[in-house]
């Protein structure tokens, strides 16, 4: 698909919508404003609403879609154009549109399969159709009781908060705060459904290492996601969970990370690195680096990297330009035979479970009922109070949470 026409994304909310008397989560079901953690009551929804982050489709887009992410940090395009390049390197396309394209198909054909009527509408944060643009769209096609479901597993601001304010933005900028109804499904990183993809590639890429004739002792699994400030990593998910450096968004990583090398049984070590930071480097980010990791690897005896992108849910432009590009010339540089697990993207498995997750609102599974490879899990229904605070911008309005 070529350029297209530039829209700008809706501005800010200037507040959330009204809470209902007694409600104490703005713009939710009746099952859900009551603000508890995990809902008790058995839900009817008339769409889902499959929330993306965006990516540029040509390279008149790349730009503008920068500009968009950075929305509001004053960042000039010269410093923009230093990232912008691993999207020209790609012909200014990010394939995460087109893989969100195939993700609502394949939601689409499993939620026929099941039986359930239920439209899928998509919305992004930084690229067109934004959330407003679905917003409409569902509204117009007559539906009132929407559920969510964003493309991200974890709990952070940018991960799940961000994608929160996104619906208040899209909200108020539709003026449907009244007609409305939005709830979103639980953070999904310890689902079987998402680990399960995990799980199989790094069976498949340890054969491949074996094929090598290397001992799975000298492979080094290296579980990576995206690297965030370490003031917005403290202060992932609710605070009087009390997780401490790294909040949330480590402590549900490094769970997830264990018990996909639990279920493996594989003797090879691993570790948790981090990928894709940016910003001033007067900024504390989460590491290691991956490639500051895979650069010490030898010195350790390892004659192998398998690279499991595990804070990702697709093949991006941060996998195919930091994982696929980058780290793997790291390697190479550093003589390690490389291989790079697949991610979720369309997997039977992962379809199924985002399904299984509207249908435990649906149906109001009870919580002990719920799946979660995890002791962390399962997570949330409603996002609680102050959860994933961003500390330069404070709290906004967010929608499918208790307002603080």
């Amino acid at each position: 698909m070529g350029a297209t026409e530039f829209r700008p994304k809706p501005p800010r909310a200037t507040s959330a919508p009204p809470c209902a008397p007694g409600c104490a989560v703005p713009a939710a079901s009746p099952a859900a404003c009551s603000g508890a953690p995990h809902v008790t009551e058995p839900t009817s929804y008339d769409a889902l609403l499959l929330l993306g982050f965006g990516g540029p489709e040509g390279q008149d887009d790349v730009l503008p879609f920068l500009r968009n992410v950075t929305a509001g940090r004053g960042i000039p395009d010269e410093r923009l154009e230093e990232v912008a390049h691993h999207y020209r390197h790609f012909g200014g396309v990010s394939p995460i549109n087109q893989h969100n394209r195939e993700l609502k198909a394949a939601l689409e054909a499993e939620i026929a399969a099941r039986g359930l009527d239920l439209p899928v509408y998509w919305g992004n944060r930084n690229w067109m159709p934004y959330v407003d643009d679905a917003l409409r769209a569902l509204h117009a096609d007559g539906h009132r009781r929407v559920i969510a479901v964003a493309t991200s597993a974890y709990s952070s601001y940018s991960s799940c908060r961000q994608y929160r304010e996104d619906l208040a933005d899209a909200m108020e900028a539709t003026g449907l705060a009244g007609e409305v109804e939005i709830d979103k499904v639980r953070q999904f990183f310890d689902h079987p459904g998402f680990v399960a993809p995990f799980i199989e590639g790094i069976r498949d890429g340890l054969a491949q290492v074996r094929a090598q004739g290397i001992d799975e002792r000298d492979v080094e699994i290296l579980f990576s996601t995206h690297s965030i400030p370490n003031s917005d990593a403290d202060r992932s998910g609710p605070p009087e969970r009390g997780f401490g450096p790294g909040g949330a968004y480590v402590a549900q990583h490094t769970a997830v990370a264990e018990a996909i090398v639990a279920e493996l049984g594989t003797t090879a070590p691993w570790q948790l690195v981090f990928q894709s930071r940016s910003g001033p480097p007067s900024v504390p980010w989460l590491e290691p680096d991956i490639n500051d990791a895979i650069a010490e690897l030898p010195a350790s005896g390892r004659k192998a990297v398998l690279i499991v992108p595990l804070g990702f849910v697709s093949d991006h432009m941060e996998v195919l330009w930091d994982l696929d590009t980058e780290a793997m010339e790291t390697a190479e540089e550093h003589g390690l035979f490389a291989v790079r697990t697949a991610s979720p993207s369309t997997h039977p498995a992962y379809v199924a479970g985002l399904v299984d997750l509207v249908e435990e609102r649906l149906h109001a599974t009870p919580v002990d009922e719920r799946p979660a490879v995890t002791s962390l899990g399962p997570w949330y229904d409603v996002c609680r109070p102050g959860c994933c605070e961003n500390k330069r911008l404070g709290v906004q309005p967010a929608l499918a949470g208790v307002a603080p």
